[in-house]
């Protein structure tokens, strides 16, 4: 690895010239990324964006020189530091990878070993490869998880990965491929499952670590205002092609296609707020806590208006998916009661009828890690029809087939695996399989935080036509306050547990807000690459004035 004197930014790093990937599926080979071409030199931050399936992640782990599964690069070049991706070895390139390249990938959850604790997972590579012995490295993990804003960050890596927060577990992923202090980082949507808070200081921390080593970096992403921050070029693509390339300012100011401007022009979906007192759920003054210990809810009192969206918003370690698992079941409270439809629910989860289940559905985080990979989407989506309603048979695949179509995508993915889909369509799956279960209740957990900004417009639209058609209610788990604003009734903001703000959106979103409120509101990103650097340098001031 060369050292951080040897690196001289502006050098060429990375240089590909007419990529394409092929996927397989049912056998075919189809193409994936049709000719694509980039450069990218030291110190330099280059963005891919686009809506989901443009090929921006099959493009970021080509320049590492590796296909996924089912996926196959046919033709063209990607040069590594003078290094022959596409001719180097499996033994050879795994040198790279870890140390040299570095992947931050969209899902920590799928990425971590369950079974191992989150301070060894992060200094693994570091150790194997000799860049430093495990003492320095553990302490240098440990000054890495504190510039990442993680809590306790002397001790939070003797925890697994299930004992941390989706947030915070990204963070921890983000601190492993830095370890190394790598060439070259792909960032694949890093901060998808961040707060807006969190997300401040991780962008901050990660932009500075790009700066100070002189590292090149490809982020991915589907948020604009997000790779404003990050990038100083933007390449947009679509359809496994180059759209248009441009200076980030240049870009956001004046984009010359047509396709780049409906991206700038999405997220402008903005529901009329509806109240109701007919509450389907009522969750009053709700303690809960992990192992009897740590308390991790504080009487928390929600109400969920039949037909209505309430959204919970706050950032990482808030309370909001603990609360989803207390009103699922999977989590019983330790104080308070839950009330469906005017009668007590059943606090554990095993002491519900099948009804009561049906009626109660919950869309994860998650999609990579709530979708079995060995099961078709047949069977995804087909199971909880034959479980709760015994459809079986031709009649099944017909409402399969029906319910594919009310999420955008036809029949031809009814026999696909969940690996041979998108980011995006997973989570469209995962959307379609609690529908099934034609359910009162959708708990949504950031069901829209890994798609792209089209499909998230066109999941809301979904959401609140099904809304409208059916009056389900939706707990809308989110960071995201543009998802807020385009779908919510009511919001409910927590921080450490606890309900600090609650009531219609119109009276949350304006202000005079409270403190709490108005650091989440501050927080959300802009469309001005100089959004992040004056925030901060406000921040400061403020601090210093304080």
């Amino acid at each position: 690895m060369k050292s951080e004197k040897q690196r001289v930014r502006g050098e060429t790093l990375l240089e590909i010239r007419g990529l394409r990937i092929e996927g397989n599926s049912d056998g075919v080979w189809h193409p994936i990324v049709k000719g694509v071409d980039l450069s990218l030199k030291r110190g330099e931050v280059l963005g891919l964006i686009g809506e989901s399936g443009a090929g921006k992640s099959t493009i970021g782990l080509a320049a590492m020189g590796f296909a996924r599964p089912g996926c196959r690069i046919i033709d063209g070049s990607i040069l590594f530091d003078g290094i022959d991706l596409r001719a180097a070895g499996e033994e050879d390139k795994r040198t790279l990878w870890g140390s040299r390249i570095a992947y931050v990938a969209q899902s920590a959850a799928a990425a971590f070993n369950p079974a191992h604790k989150i301070i060894d997972q992060t200094v693994e590579t570091a150790v194997r490869r000799g860049v430093m012995d495990r003492g320095k490295a553990v302490a240098d993990a440990v000054d890495l998880y504190r510039r990442l804003q993680l809590p306790e960050p002397a001790h939070i890596g003797e925890r697994y990965p299930h004992q941390v927060s989706g947030g915070q577990l990204q963070r921890a992923m983000t601190a492993m491929a830095m370890s190394c202090r790598p060439d070259l980082i792909i960032f694949d949507e890093p901060t998808t499952a961040l707060d807006v808070t969190t997300q401040v200081e991780v962008l901050a921390a990660m932009r500075d670590i790009v700066e100070q080593f002189h590292t090149a970096a490809i982020y991915i992403t589907h948020d604009l205002a997000v790779v404003a921050q990050m990038a100083d070029r933007i390449m947009v693509l679509r359809h496994g092609r180059e759209v248009e390339e441009a200076p980030t300012r240049v870009m956001l100011s004046e984009p010359r296609e047509d396709y780049t401007k409906t991206l700038w022009a999405v997220r402008k979906l903005a529901k009329p707020e509806s109240v109701s007192d007919d509450i389907v759920l009522s969750v009053r003054n709700v303690d809960a806590s992990y192992s009897g210990v740590v308390k991790v809810l504080d009487n928390v009192t929600v109400g969920l208006p039949r037909g209505r969206t309430v959204a919970v918003v706050g950032e990482s370690g808030s309370g909001k998916s603990t609360l989803a698992r207390v009103i699922t079941g999977i989590l019983p409270p330790s104080r308070g009661e839950i009330l469906f439809n005017g009668k007590p629910l059943s606090r554990a989860l095993n002491e519900r009828d099948k009804d009561t289940l049906r009626r109660i559905q919950m869309i994860y985080q998650s999609a990579d890690t709530s979708l079995n990979p060995r099961q078709t989407i047949r069977d995804i989506i087909g199971r909880p029809l034959e479980f709760y309603q015994g459809v079986q048979g031709a009649a099944r695949d017909r409402r399969v087939a029906e319910l594919l179509d009310s999420i955008e995508m036809d029949e031809s993915y009814i026999d696909r695996l969940p690996t041979e889909l998108s980011g995006g369509q997973k989570q469209r799956i995962s959307i379609a399989r609690a529908l099934a279960a034609e359910p009162d209740i959708i708990i949504c957990d950031e069901v829209t935080s890994a798609l792209d900004q089209i499909v998230q417009e066109e999941i809301l639209t979904l959401l609140m036509r099904l809304q409208k058609d059916t009056n389900v209610s939706y707990l809308f788990i989110t960071h995201d306050i543009a998802t807020v604003r385009a779908i919510a009734d009511e919001i409910v903001v927590m921080h450490q547990g606890k309900v600090v703000q609650q009531g219609p959106k119109s009276q949350v979103l304006n202000p005079p807000h409270p403190a709490y409120t108005e650091l989440l509101l501050s927080s959300v990103p802009q469309m001005d690459p100089d959004w992040l650097t004056n925030l901060l340098a406000r921040r400061a001031a403020g601090k210093a004035g304080a």
